[in-house]
């Protein structure tokens, strides 16, 4: 964690509350960060359904493989989670590692191994000596506690310079059911998911194949559309875990993803992946402004995200923004080597308020003083009109500071 906690960060957090089916422990390990907790389990209450979204990289990490072939049972007992060592790119090693730790923490919840999750987070390419840490399986998972939701975030940070929370209460039926959410994530981030964990717990009694269609569906406008640095993490997991605790209190047992009673949870979940997202943006490594990219008049949506992202990534387009230069030139530039459809001459831009381009030119009204005082702001947003279409996409990233060079020129020394 780095010694300046990022000017984006949350004012104030949420106050976490229990989620019936859910204990929490984290501890030191060392296995990179001294003096800080390292190690997270989470422990859930037989009959727990689980979900889960992973990265679309080609060269996954051994957890990442894990998680996949347990996930297929839709059951979770127990999620293990360790900062500092990725556990990717380590062959053979990797998946002996993942077997041991799957073993010790089966053992420790009196569970099936086909029912332990886990994920690792770090430095790519060193192997995971799970003698650091499964010993300490056992105590863990008998000491859990239920409130211990900020804890849990803290003890999955690598660069990241907050922990990142969110919750919700919502209506299933006329039952109260309650949704957490924590996540990682300041660097090695872009879409399909980002350097990202996040896991999400509920209450609700809501089937497998349920939550998975809610999840996959919610991450595509909120996960999938962040960027940092453009870069697709090996390692990214997102799990979603539902107790059913809530059944006893009367609500209803969701089997059908077309139920009409999952609109306000599905809503929840949505804005609490939104929020987790944004978090990770605002978090970004050295970030000092958010930025918003809208793309609309596009052939497509596809074809609008496309444009948006190449805009977001654009390495140019983000040190105009950390240097307070309203240089549309370089959204002109993204939007021309996007690959996507557009046409220049029909081409609009606007930074806020202030539109820059019109119909391929600079607008005649273009005031260089209010659009270089709006650049001072934290929250910029760009938008750029293709004209050709009715395809919209909305993506979020972070301007490109000398400190994300800083922090990346050393992450290993």
């Amino acid at each position: 964690m780095s010694a300046t906690i990022s000017p984006l960060a949350p004012k104030k957090y949420p106050k976490m509350p229990a989620i019936e089916g859910v204990r929490i422990a984290t501890a030191e390990a060392g296995i990179k960060y001294k003096n800080r907790t390292d190690l997270l389990a989470m422990v859930f209450e037989p009959g727990t359904a689980v979900a889960g979204v992973f990265t679309r990289s080609k060269c996954p990490s051994a957890p990442v493989d894990y998680c996949r072939q347990n996930l297929a049972a839709g059951k979770a007992r127990v999620l293990v989670v360790n900062s500092g060592n990725a556990n990717a790119f380590t062959g053979k090693k990797g998946r002996e590692s993942t077997a041991l730790t799957g073993e010790a923490a089966s053992k420790a919840a009196g569970c099936s191994a086909g029912e332990v999750f886990l994920a690792s987070t770090g430095v790519i390419g060193e192997p995971l000596d799970t003698g650091k840490f499964s010993h300490l399986l056992a105590g863990m998972v008998k000491d859990g506690k239920s409130d211990l939701w900020t804890e849990a975030a803290k003890a999955i940070m690598t660069t990241d310079t907050y922990p990142k929370v969110a919750t919700a209460t919502v209506k299933l039926g006329d039952t109260d059911v309650t949704i957490n959410g924590i996540a990682k994530g300041a660097g090695m981030i872009a879409p399909d998911m980002a350097t990202m964990l996040s896991f999400v717990a509920t209450d609700a009694p809501i089937a497998a194949p349920v939550l998975q269609d809610l999840l996959s569906r919610g991450t595509a406008k909120t996960f999938n559309a962040v960027t940092v640095d453009s870069d697709t993490s090996t390692s990214d997991t997102l799990l979603l875990f539902a107790t059913g605790k809530a059944a006893k209190r009367g609500a209803p047992e969701i089997t059908d993803p077309k139920d009409a009673r999952l609109g306000a949870f599905r809503r929840a979940l949505g804005k609490i992946l939104k929020s987790l997202a944004l978090q990770v943006v605002r978090d970004g490594e050295g970030a000092r402004k958010q930025v918003e990219v809208t793309v609309t008049g596009a052939k497509s949506a596809r074809s609008a995200k496309r444009v948006a992202l190449s805009i977001a990534n654009s390495p140019l387009v983000k040190t105009a923004v950390a240097g307070e230069d309203a240089n549309w030139g370089r959204v002109v530039m993204a939007v021309g080597k996007s690959g996507e459809p557009a046409d220049r001459d029909l081409l609009s831009i606007w930074f806020g308020d202030n539109r820059l381009a019109h119909q391929g030119e600079r607008d005649p009204a273009y005031s260089e003083a209010a659009t270089s005082a709006y650049m001072k702001r934290d929250d910029i947003r760009i938008r750029a009109d293709l004209g050709i279409g009715r395809g919209k996409a909305t993506v979020w990233t972070c301007d490109l500071t000398k400190e994300y060079v800083a922090i990346n020129g050393d992450y290993r020394s």
